[in-house]
């Protein structure tokens, strides 16, 4: 990849984006089916905001 900071990959245990992804999008899909199904998707959406809002302000 041109222009990374590591000579031949990332450190072990170091999270890149592309790892991050394959973590979290297929349970958000899942969740979001899920929130579908049961007739939720305003509180899922309301608890994802509020669960990001926190990690903002704490990280912050």
């Amino acid at each position: 990849m041109p222009g990374s900071p590591y000579l031949d990959e990332p450190p072990k245990g170091l999270m890149t984006w592309p790892r991050l992804l394959k973590i979290t999008v297929p349970f958000a899909v899942v969740g979001l089916f899920a929130a579908v199904y049961v007739d939720a998707v305003f509180q899922v959406l309301a608890v994802f905001t509020g669960v990001l809002f926190i990690t903002a302000f704490v990280r912050r």
